[in-house]
């Protein structure tokens, strides 16, 4: 198997890591503290190392389509987790923990995932950038405001969690391109598939250190996923078609709308100043969830023709 169709693979490696961890934890609950920050760490490196100027040119022939999806990323997501959250009566941790997930930018995997659904992956891989670098700010302020109803919310800790394992090692990766190019082209092609490996680990470890809540809490807990990832894909989608864009586009922001870095949101709930480990749980379970709908809407896509309409930017 190649590097690449083990990439494209990536929802099902998720799916069977979470099942071998409700299985038998130990597998992976050594997977922890510092080791889920480090796989972060290098997701987000992966993602310095594969930019280059030419991705930031492309914002300004798309800025509209931009707007709209950075706007929606920010707006849809962590609005629908709150009302979710409210709706489904979630304890305290569960929710503070879906509405980080709602508040955190697009991940890397929805690159892959607009490539198989033939959207524009120009504007995933921009879109997926700006969100990123977005949520250093936007992060830490929206969970503040959103989940402080639940608990205290230290938005100061956030914060300087976000830079440190966001910002950091994006910014090493960009300089690495930059300052050692032989290096970058070496090692990028492995990165797709390391952070693959990350997501996986992340994610089963927490899914293994929390089997116990996930057999009371797991109905409503994958319930609440499946209505954040569904919401945010449909209204991902439907706000573009409203505003009249490509089916490239429309598909596109469907796709970052309803992908968010779940990753991320696990290892601030570790290291963001919260208090109850149960709060990383629904990030976890977010990982799952949106990779399994959105590999099936890229699949269903893939075989549906993409008329050429006029881009409006």
């Amino acid at each position: 198997m190649t590097w690449e169709r083990f990439t494209l693979l990536f929802p099902l490696w998720t799916l069977l890591g979470a099942l071998l961890a409700l299985l038998y934890p130990p597998l992976f609950i050594w997977f922890k503290g510092p080791l889920i920050a480090l796989g972060l760490g290098v997701i987000m490196l992966g993602m310095g190392v594969g930019l280059t100027p030419a991705d930031f040119l492309r914002v300004g022939r798309r800025p509209r389509a931009l707007l709209l999806g950075v706007m929606a990323q920010f707006l849809v997501m962590p609005i629908l987790a709150a009302a979710i959250a409210a709706a489904l009566h979630l304890p305290a941790p569960l929710a503070v923990g879906l509405i980080l997930v709602g508040c955190c930018p697009g991940g890397t995997a929805s690159n892959v995932v607009a490539l198989i659904g033939r959207g524009d992956v120009a504007l995933s891989v921009v879109m997926t950038t700006i969100s990123t670098l977005a949520a250093v700010v936007l992060t830490p302020r929206l969970t503040q405001v959103l989940a402080s109803q639940y608990v205290p919310v230290d938005g100061w800790a956030l914060f300087l969690a976000v830079l440190q394992v966001v910002l950091l090692p994006v910014t090493v990766g960009v300089v690495l391109k930059r300052g050692l190019p032989r290096v970058a082209q070496r090692i990028e092609p492995v990165m797709p598939p390391l952070a693959v490996m990350a997501i996986v680990m992340i994610v089963s470890s927490i899914v293994g250190s929390q089997t116990a809540v996930l057999r009371q809490q797991g109905p409503v807990l994958i319930l609440a996923c499946l209505l954040l990832h569904g919401g945010g894909f449909l209204l991902g989608w439907l706000i573009p078609r409203l505003a009249g864009q490509s089916v490239e586009a429309q598909r596109t922001i469907s796709i970052e709308v309803g992908m968010q870095n779940s990753g991320l949101a696990v290892v601030l709930a570790r290291s963001g100043g919260f208090a109850s480990p149960l709060t990383a749980l629904p990030g976890a379970i977010s990982a799952v969830i949106h990779c399994l709908i959105g590999s099936a809407l890229a699949a269903f896509w893939r075989r549906r023709p993409t008329p050429s309409l006029p881009q409006q930017f």
